[in-house]
């Protein structure tokens, strides 16, 4: 704080909005349409003593500012504001509790929880109505004024074009908190993720970004607390503008800087996943930690004629108001500081179907939509939503504008049927083998717009999907209620009845193989493909698929089983996903930039898609409706790496879903098939399609297996 007290602050200005160092002093400057007034309040060091409390003197444009000469960096802070407390009308203010600048860029700590942050008497019989006047201060996290600056060096952007992106969905605290090579204060931070051996395993997988769940500053959930657990996704964001306090080691801003620069040294992007759609602060009955006690009325989308409650589109108790400019704005800024303080690369947008939504619903031509897509920052990284959320309309899948990639859940649970085994999948995956055209393909969108996975942060990981038929979520204690009922998955025992681990050898062997196929199902198909972490080695989380709340060795990666050599189920998984990946990087044909339809002809008579049945006919209309296939094979041909370029190159995909193993034919171009990749026996090389007894090439697809064939033809001749 100032070296020496002063009775009032300076006029300021009211932009940038937040708290700016400028080497004399320090300017504040914070939104509110509806306050009558707004202290700032300064802190010791360590966030436990209020040393002096200040007017701020001047708000223009509906923003409050002052100016604090002589205030050193590291000045901790944090609001009072007042105004009415008509909880009917939407104004909740109470100046007795201590509210975290909205643009805060560091906390001073954690919030511990008390009734003291709730802006209303608690168990009071009037709810919410009923202002309660205990000092807040000594709980809540309050900003810290910090240095942006930072020497990047030579670092650039990687700027992986959107066809070869393979995004791999990562946790800070769980990829590191069991690395026994790691001090324990290193474990769980960015400074793990910038150890030189986490670097080198993505380089070495063949990924090509990183995507970071939530690093935004959140609030523990006080219920988890008193069930002890903690909220380990988080998804409850409590700071737009700072990370994660536990994620940072040494308490310095430029560790997370120091991570991203060396995962961009390796041609490893970073993502992003950003939380807008809603706040920490939850409904009309939870905390007063900050937006609420600025401007309730101004940040959160509010019931009409109704305005004590709030629109809830999210599932989690408000939902945040981005036809507001101020709060729009807010985001904008957010996004543009992670940019360009952390040179972040992307963001994956929690909820993105919340952030398009108007008075009349959701809108791909909404303000936040048209603001990010024109922004001359913005628009030049990549952005990925979750193009859902809880509310009327809100499943929004394909209809994102151009320039957003979404979130394909179609792509998961088709996939996870197929293998299954179950009936009627078959033409449904032959749209999602080839970038979800049915969803995607208008207004000029790419197939990179369609993110496939089949697992990720939210539900079983791919090991338990292939080793249990139903949640087990009690470690949760919410009596196996919460979580997804509908997962597609199986335990692949004879009668059903073994869930989890078995030493069944038969039992183990169908659960690897159905991993592995849809793994390879993933990584060869059009669109981006996006691995979640652990799923390379087979981890499991003991068949919770809502791990949410599980900041332990349930959600925490294993490494040790990773490294084990005895353990072949999980050699094999990471052997294939290396190769697949090589694989995807080698064959332009699987990162096409483009729809394919069947309309173009590479070669004479070769047209650039076709699907057969395992004799090496096309598939008739008949086979199309028949529900119980479990084959497919899916021809691709496109021209070599240059246009120039006389060769054209065929591959041919071959899924057998079913129990026993099935010849396939290839169809022409020519006899001079190869197999590229085999799903049962990823380690085996490359090596030759052998003739059958009638002159003809012919590859056995083992059941719950997908093999890769290749070819290529000149571009003037079918051979």
């Amino acid at each position: 704080m100032a070296s020496a007290p002063i009775d009032r602050l300076l006029p300021g200005k009211p932009y940038p909005l937040g708290a700016h160092w400028d080497g004399l002093g320090v300017n504040f400057a914070v939104f509110s349409a509806n306050a009558s007034r707004i202290d700032l309040c300064l802190f010791s060091a360590n966030g436990r003593r209020e040393m002096q409390r200040l007017q701020l003197p001047e708000c223009t444009d509906e923003i409050w500012h002052g100016y604090l000469p002589h205030a050193p960096l590291g000045t901790t802070y944090g609001y009072r504001a007042f105004g009415p407390h008509e909880p009917a009308r939407g104004h909740r203010f109470n100046p007795h509790k201590l509210l975290l600048d909205p643009y805060a860029r560091q906390l001073s700590g954690p919030v511990r929880w008390s009734d003291a942050l709730f802006g209303y008497r608690l168990n009071s019989p009037r709810a919410d109505l009923t202002p309660d006047r205990r000092d807040s201060a000594p709980m809540m996290a309050k900003g810290v004024v910090v240095d942006e600056s930072f020497h990047w060096g030579d670092d650039r952007p990687p700027d992986v074009p959107w066809p070869r992106t393979t995004i791999y969905e990562a946790h800070v605290r769980g990829v590191s908190m069991l690395r026994e090579d790691l001090l324990p204060h290193v474990r769980g931070t960015f400074a793990a993720l910038a150890d030189p051996r986490f670097v080198d395993h993505l380089h070495a997988l063949g990924v090509t970004a990183v995507e970071l769940l939530p690093v935004h500053a959140f609030l523990q959930d006080r219920f988890l607390i008193e069930r002890g657990l903690r909220n380990y996704w988080g998804y409850n964001s409590l700071a737009f503008f700072a990370p994660e306090p536990q994620y940072l080691s040494t308490n310095q801003l430029h560790e997370m800087k120091v991570a991203i620069r060396r995962l961009h040294a390796a041609g490893i992007e970073v993502i992003l996943d950003v939380v807008y759609n809603h706040t920490c602060e939850g409904n009309e009955l939870g905390p007063t930690v900050s937006w609420r006690g600025l401007d309730n009325a101004s940040y959160y989308r509010l019931m009409p004629g109704d305005e004590r409650h709030y629109i809830n589109d999210t599932g989690c108790g408000n939902t945040l108001n981005m036809s507001h400019p101020r709060v729009l704005q807010m985001v904008m800024d957010s996004l543009r500081y992670w940019v360009q303080c952390f040179h972040v690369d992307g963001f994956r947008f929690d909820l993105g179907s919340t952030l398009g939504r108007e008075a009349q619903g959701f809108d791909p031509g909404s303000g936040f939509f048209d603001a990010l897509l024109q922004d001359p920052v913005l628009s030049r990284v990549k952005l990925i939503s979750e193009p859902w959320d809880l509310g009327p309309g809100g499943y929004q899948v394909g209809n994102h504008p151009p320039g957003f990639a979404e979130w394909n859940d179609k792509f998961r649970d088709n996939t996870r049927r197929f293998w299954r085994g179950d009936a009627g999948q078959r033409g449904e995956l032959a749209a999602r083998l080839t970038g979800s055209a049915d969803l995607f393909d208008r207004r000029h969108r790419k197939p990179w717009a369609s993110i496939n996975f089949i697992t990720a942060h939210d539900g079983f990981t791919l090991a338990d999907l292939v080793s249990y038929s139903h949640k087990h979520n009690e470690a949760n204690r919410e009596d196996n209620r919460d979580g997804s009922d509908d997962n597609a998955s199986a335990n692949w025992s004879p009668d059903g009845s073994v869930e989890g681990p078995t030493d069944d050898a038969r039992i183990l062997d169908t659960r690897g193989r159905v991993a592995r196929a849809l793994m390879t199902t993933l990584l060869l198909s059009q669109g981006t493909p996006m691995i979640t972490a652990g799923d390379e080695w087979g981890r499991s989380q003991n068949g919770n698929n809502n791990a949410y709340c599980q900041d332990g060795p349930i959600s925490w990666l294993d490494w040790n089983d990773a490294a084990d050599p005895a353990n072949a189920a999980n050699a094999a998984m990471l052997s294939c996903v290396r190769r697949l990946l090589a694989l995807r990087k080698q064959l332009p044909v699987l990162t096409e930039n483009r729809f394919v339809h069947g309309r173009t002809r590479p070669a004479p008579g070769l047209a650039d898609i076709a699907w057969f049945d395992p004799d090496g006919n096309e598939l008739s209309p008949d086979q199309w409706a028949n529900p119980e296939e479990r084959t497919l094979a899916l021809r691709r041909a496109a021209h070599g790496n240059h246009t120039d370029d006389d060769t054209v190159q065929v591959i041919l995909l071959c899924l057998n879903a079913g129990g026993t193993d099935v010849e396939f034919r290839p169809p022409p171009p020519g006899t001079q098939w190869r197999v590229l990749f085999d799903s049962t026996a990823p380690d085996n090389d490359e090596a030759p399609v052998r003739n059958g007894a009638d002159g003809r090439a012919a590859q056995r697809v083992p059941a719950h297996g997908a093999v890769l064939l290749a070819a290529n033809v000149s571009r003037d001749e079918n051979g």
